[in-house]
């Protein structure tokens, strides 16, 4: 693996002048995208994704559509509590796809070790202090310790494969999974620009056919309202001149819900949740030819 051809970029602290550096030798193509009328034909495998839907999946006025493989980019509940995600495990039940491939986002605080364990230490040495104060997560002290005080919730993601610095293959193709994003209000799975991140991105193997994330990459689905990018300079590098994966899929900064490209790879920010957490974005759909040697069966 040639991880280490990946350099940390000499902007990596500042997207917004890093893209404004890059985008001089950057496509980005917008893709519009329909929900497919037709069924997936037989030699063909099927993907639906979503992402960033918070819980909310009771408010969404669309049906999901039928396909061979279901992927969720992170971002499930509003912040990992065992309820949140028993009700998103019934609702992956419900759904008719064959394969159901889930990673974490920001939100699921309760997946992160690391985290859990912090925030649980924080509010030990604070007792005393306002009970139950609402936190920058949205939830309050409560919430978020009923959320990290479950020693095993992957445990209740029985509907899915669940993947986390992992991969699995389906019908001959190389989905790869990670949850990690820039460091953003100390939330879960949040981790420093720079050496840290590109460190999680080198371990996304070469051969990835679809690669998941929660954090989109420089430049595609990352611009937030305030006109400032959020996306990862070193995750654009990895999955652009290393991984060079079909598509890349991801979720994050809910108002750069689309699809573009660069001319090779499609990017798909599969946010459900728009910046209003009102979940309307229709999932995003793709169908790949089924690699010679492997069938549906």
């Amino acid at each position: 693996m040639e991880a280490h051809s990946i350099s940390v970029h000499p902007l990596t602290g500042d997207p917004t002048s890093a893209w404004k550096e890059l985008s001089k030798t950057q496509k980005v193509i917008k893709v519009n995208v329909k929900i497919p009328s037709k069924p997936v034909e037989r030699d063909k495998i099927r993907f639906v994704c979503m992402s960033d839907t918070h819980s909310l999946m009771r408010n969404m006025l669309f049906d999901i559509p039928p396909g061979d493989v279901f992927i969720h980019a992170g971002d499930f509940t509003k912040c990992g509590q065992k309820d949140e995600v028993i009700q998103f495990n019934k609702w992956l039940e419900t759904l008719p796809h064959k394969h159901k491939v889930v990673i974490a986002g920001n939100h699921e605080l309760s997946f992160d070790q690391k985290f859990s364990d912090l925030f649980k230490k924080k509010v030990t040495s604070q007792l005393g202090s306002e009970e139950n104060e609402v936190l920058n997560y949205g939830n309050t002290k409560d919430d978020i310790l009923d959320a990290v005080r479950e020693d095993d919730i992957k445990q209740y993601l029985t509907n899915c494969v669940y993947l986390e610095d992992s991969g699995v293959e389906l019908y001959g193709i190389k989905l790869y999974g990670t949850p990690w994003q820039p460091e953003f209000g100390g939330w879960a799975f949040n981790i420093k620009r720079g050496a840290e991140c590109l460190s999680k991105w080198n371990n996304i193997p070469d051969d990835t056919d679809i690669l998941i994330t929660h954090s989109p990459p420089l430049g595609h689905g990352d611009l937030v309202c305030s006109g400032v990018r959020a996306g990862c300079v070193e995750l654009l590098l990895t999955v652009q001149q290393r991984v060079k994966p079909r598509y890349h899929i991801f979720g994050h900064i809910h108002e750069g819900y689309g699809v573009s490209s660069d001319g090779k790879i499609i990017f798909i920010n599969a946010s459900t949740c728009d910046i209003n957490y009102v979940p309307k974005n229709l999932p995003v759909v793709f169908d790949i030819p089924l690699p010679e040697g492997f069938t549906k069966d």
